[in-house]
């Protein structure tokens, strides 16, 4: 609702008068601080819903939420991945990150090599990180 305003003159014989000119509708609400803090219509302090301290304590406990969630979480998903690539051998099942589907024929430092095709003997040479999943560990 749009603010509608009641302009009024008041005219009086013995002095002038004067009405000010507010919104109708909305209560202006006027506070006046002293400087006695103990006096009735003194303001205290907003505290907030953990008191005075909530900030202060609030604080370390969002920034370790956040540790978990941005460095944790893809520390983790790597010590897995790690994990992961120094338990495949020979005769695994794997997909590699690119989506090809092969079995492992050797295992050596940093190089897996693959077989691709049976009937054509068909194999690749990877690097081990490019391994993504190990398909026949999956039912364990």
């Amino acid at each position: 609702m749009e603010n509608m305003w009641i302009v009024a003159q008041a005219t009086e014989t013995q002095g002038q008068s004067e009405i000010p000119a507010e919104p109708v509708g909305q209560q202006t609400q006027t506070t006046i601080g002293t400087a006695d803090s103990n006096a009735p219509g003194a303001m205290a302090p907003a505290k907030g819903p953990f008191g005075e301290y909530g900030t202060w304590i609030l604080l370390p406990v969002m920034l370790l939420l956040f540790y978990f969630m941005i460095f944790r979480g893809p520390q983790k998903q790597k010590q897995q991945q790690q994990k992961m690539i120094q338990s495949i051998k020979k005769n695994d099942k794997v997909r590699t990150i690119g989506g090809i589907i092969a079995t492992v024929v050797d295992v050596k430092d940093d190089e897996i090599v693959l077989k691709v095709d049976e009937s054509n003997n068909t194999k690749i040479r990877i690097m081990a990180s490019a391994i993504g999943k190990n398909l026949s560990n999956e039912g364990k």
